[in-house]
């Protein structure tokens, strides 16, 4: 039964290569259509760059996965928290055409699952803990849905598994992002202050801008994006949306939303319900869409007292 807790509201270290090629896990659920675009019967998993945070707990892992535009290095300091309060290892991952991760022009949720399915492989990790937000939280859910045996737990950090175009300012923000333009030769910090004031007539939140000016980044004397937004761009409606399932998930699932975002509204509940019934929405007081940077000690003590429950 769907529990909500809070107010509800109305509406690095790079994995080793590979063998290339199409690869497909053995479970059968990966491959079923109801978990695949119409045509698609493979797809090339990258290998992801990720950081590990060792504990001495022998349990399962915690596993990160950042939203759109984000990096591994978003969960840095909540990872070494977690290690102290838990014991448990953390691993943060950057998600393809982000961060340190190879780029690609494909971009799915199928396709970023299959990726994370084969860095655990690669581990030799049988069971882990998923913890995802805003794009990486559909990412958790996809895999999640696709194989279950992999996902001891599951947090899903400000998503729902619906549709987000309605609630979301990141087409402005990759729109602006692709219109600046920074001349060679300066220094890092002139590079930064001019993309800063490119983007600050769409991007009006100063910590926003903050944010996606960590994506900036200087390549062969040129200041350069490192995300592909190319790739993001052509796929956003995608990634705005969430792949269709028939079978739930029946673990543990923690939907942990900011009470002043809308990315999780009762509307969503009943999906939810529908594809996670063991599922929990907690709501964290002043937190926005970014609840583990807004409220970060809360979003921690929520992630360990879930561990905690049987």
């Amino acid at each position: 039964m769907l529990r909500r807790l809070g107010r509800p509201r109305l509406s690095s270290v790079r994995a080793p290569q590979l063998p290339a090629g199409p690869w497909v896990p053995d479970r059968a659920a990966a491959a079923s259509p109801s978990a695949s675009a119409p045509g698609r019967t493979s797809v090339t998993p990258l290998p992801l760059s990720y950081m590990v945070f060792d504990g001495p707990a022998p349990q399962p892992p915690l596993v990160f996965l950042h939203g759109l535009l984000g990096s591994k290095g978003n969960f840095r300091a909540i990872a070494r928290a977690l290690v102290q309060r838990s014991g448990r290892k953390v691993l943060t991952v950057d998600a393809r055409n982000h961060g340190e991760s190879p780029h690609s022009p494909t971009m799915s949720y199928e396709a970023m699952s299959l990726d994370v399915q084969r860095l655990l492989c690669q581990l030799r990790l049988p069971k882990c803990i998923l913890v995802g937000h805003s794009m990486g939280g559909k990412t958790a859910m996809t895999l999640a849905l696709q194989q279950p045996d992999l996902v001891e737990r599951l947090v899903s950090v400000d998503i729902s598994p619906t549709e987000s175009v309605a609630v979301t300012d990141f087409l402005a923000y990759i729109s602006a992002m692709r219109k600046v333009s920074i001349p060679s030769g300066i220094p890092r910090s002139t590079a930064r202050r001019l993309a800063e004031d490119q983007l600050r007539p769409a991007v009006q939140v100063s910590a926003v801008r903050q944010f996606l000016l960590t994506n900036l980044v200087e390549a062969e004397g040129r200041y350069v994006w490192r995300v592909n937004l190319e790739a993001i761009s052509h796929h956003m409606a995608n990634i705005m949306g969430f792949p269709v399932f028939h079978a739930p998930y029946p673990g543990p699932t923690l939907f942990l939303a900011g009470s002043d975002s809308p990315y999780v509204s009762s509307e969503d509940y009943p999906e939810i319900e529908r594809l996670f019934p063991e599922a929990e929405i907690q709501y964290i007081p002043g937190a926005g869409h970014w609840v583990h940077a807004d409220k970060s000690q809360e979003f921690v003590t929520a992630i360990c007292n879930f561990l905690l429950l049987p």
